[in-house]
Order: C-alpha cells, then structure tokens, then sequence
C-alpha cells in the first residue's frame, strides 16, 4: 500500500478507532450487492492488500481467509436483488454498506468510504476516491466483498445453469448477454438494468 494518507493518519495519530467500507457488484446484471466494513489490528500487517479488481483471483482468495484471521472485526453484509430493484443500485450500495458497518462488534468512531458518497451511519465518515488503492482497510474490505460475491455466484451458477455465472460473475459479457437472449432472466436477473428490462419489454435504468 502507499504511505498512510492524511485521514488515516489523523484518525491513528489521535488514536481514533475507525474501519474500512467497500462493496463489489454494482456493475453485473445480477446477484446481490456486497459490503463489507474491516478494522484491521495495526500491530498485525496484511502484506500485499491493494484495490481488489487489481489483484489476481488466487491472492484474492488467500488475503479473504489472511483478513478473517488478522482483522480486529469485519462484518460482511449486502443488498438484495430486490432492493437493487426497488432503491436502484447507488441506494442498494449505500444500504449494503451501512449494514456492513452497523454489524461490526468492536466500538469503532469512524469509517473510511471508498468513492464520493457516504452511507447512514451513525459514525463521522470520510469517503476517499480510489480508497480501495489507498487505504489499507478499505483495501481489505474491498477483498472480503468481491470473494464473497464471486463465491455466491459460483453457487448461483449451479443453481441456475446455462447463464454462465461462474465465469462472469454475472457482468454483462457477451456470453451473458447471449444466454439472457436465449434463457430470458432468471430469479436473480436485476430487472431494473438495461439489457434485462428491455427483454421484459421496457427500458432500463442501467
């Protein structure tokens, strides 16, 4: 990771308990979207963290179960298809993260965002542009939500077969595209998204 960032080291300088905040999967066309909150234990570095759609899938996987063990306290939540549906996908996102962040144990006073928008919460935040490339706790929290979202969609694709889940993890790919053509959505089709709204006759909102 590049050296602390000034949040980040104001919040350690005055002793601040704070987390990490990302999600994964505003972009595919189904599945839920993931959040997850991190407090990482300075005395216990995690080697290696960056944004997770820069690291390869093999050390994605072996920093989840590296976070698990060395995190102080994660918390991974989501938001469902439905509610991506019904609150569109930047409400979802924000109610995903909140969950993430409300379901930690430990006290924590602050919360580190990834992006430009903040979720309801009741703790002070600061949102960071590319902190999942900056901030080594949004970094983890960005690890914990993709493995956790393409780990779902490996079990989506065997529950729904054809669609090709487990290869995409549900963006729209050519080979996604032509399966939806072919198949129509299935139950965790995000209906509100373009190329799936227009197959069930309208217009999407993606």
């Amino acid at each position: 990771m590049a050296e602390l960032i000034a949040a980040e080291f104001a919040l350690l300088e005055q002793g601040i308990p704070y987390c990490g905040v990302d999600e994964a999967g505003a972009g595919p066309l189904c599945g839920d979207v993931v959040a997850a909150a991190v407090i990482l234990d300075p005395a216990n570095p995690i080697a290696e963290l960056n944004d997770s759609k820069k690291l390869s899938e093999k050390k994605r996987e072996r920093l989840f179960d590296e976070i698990r063990e060395k995190a102080l306290d994660f918390c991974i939540a989501r938001a469902t298809v439905e509610e991506i549906d019904r609150l569109n996908i930047l409400n979802a996102r924000m109610l995903a993260m909140s969950r993430a962040i409300d379901g930690l144990q430990l006290p924590c006073q602050h919360a580190l965002i990834d992006g430009n928008k903040a979720p309801q919460t009741a703790l002070d935040t600061t949102t960071i542009i590319k902190g999942d490339s900056l901030v080594a706790s949004i970094s983890a929290a960005s690890v914990l939500a993709k493995v956790q979202r393409d780990r779902e969609m490996l079990q989506l694709d065997e529950q729904y077969p054809g669609y090709g889940f487990a290869k995409h993890k549900g963006y729209g790919t050519k080979a996604h595209l032509e399966a939806l053509r072919e198949l129509g959505p299935c139950d965790i089709h995000r209906r509100t998204y373009a190329p799936v709204k227009a197959l069930l006759g309208g217009a999407g909102d993606e």
